[in-house]
């Protein structure tokens, strides 16, 4: 993307067991001037893989989502940053977009993306899925991720613009995949809630797991969606519920 010497554009991404994914996904990406991985304890060939993309792939241990970002943002060189995940995708068109975008910022520090995720093989038009627009480029020296163990978000010095084309995002391949994030997220979520001194307990968390549902299926129109919609809403639900019954747990635990 840019000539030799300085580095216009880093992608970076963080890996675990990503073997099925990351090639796919490195791909699309082979546009950028440097691609840093850091992988927490792969046990498949995800680091092998990367390696024949990138001789910046680094094996760290795992502190949650946004330090593990803020790691990997640290070992970049680019004046401009491209953060994605194993499961996502970048399409020529976006590719393209990105270019024209760094060629002319016209002031922007950030440019979120529309990302276009599939549940279970079908892709959410819906559900409050679709336009789900991320901040994933930005300016190096002007973003930042937060330290949430999940749902991190990047923050940015700046004014921010959108691109028009989308990130393909393959979120859930399975029902295994979404009771494997249900449970791991849910119990992230309920690890900052407690130490930001939230409390629940049982009606906290059947009233938000039943909220979430509703408004997922009804108020996001999430119905469109087909039988795919339904179990979305459902497992956003039931993600709702397990993360207010842990924090409930985790309040008990403490009073003891």
């Amino acid at each position: 993307m840019s000539g030799e010497g300085k580095k216009r554009l880093s992608v970076i991404l963080i890996t675990k067991n990503e073997g099925a994914f990351i090639r796919e996904c490195l791909e699309t990406v082979s546009f950028a001037d440097e691609i840093v991985v850091l992988d927490s304890g792969s046990a498949d060939d995800t680091v092998s893989v990367c390696r024949e993309f990138t001789g910046l792939v680094y094996e760290t241990g795992w502190p949650g989502f946004g330090p593990q970002k803020n790691r990997a943002l640290d070992r970049a060189a680019g004046e401009w940053v491209l953060s994605i995940d194993a499961d996502e995708r970048v399409t020529p068109e976006l590719a393209a977009e990105i270019g024209k975008a760094l060629e002319n910022p016209a002031g922007h520090a950030g440019f979120r993306i529309p990302r276009l995720s599939s549940y279970c093989g079908r892709f959410i038009r819906r559900s409050g899925w679709w336009p789900d627009h991320v901040l994933r480029l930005f300016r190096r020296d002007r973003g930042r991720f937060t330290d949430d163990l999940v749902h991190e978000r990047v923050v940015v010095d700046g004014p921010v613009g959108t691109l028009s084309n989308p990130l393909v995002h393959h979120s859930f391949e399975s029902l295994e995949d979404v009771l494997d994030k249900v449970n791991s997220y849910s119990t992230y979520g309920a690890e900052m809630m407690h130490r930001r001194g939230r409390r629940a307990n049982l009606l906290t968390a059947v009233g938000h797991g039943f909220w979430s549902f509703f408004h997922t299926y009804v108020i996001r129109a999430g119905f469109l969606d087909g039988r795919e919609g339904f179990m979305l809403a459902l497992s956003n639900a039931e993600g709702t519920y397990y993360r207010y019954a842990k924090l409930m747990l985790l309040g008990r635990g403490r009073r003891r």
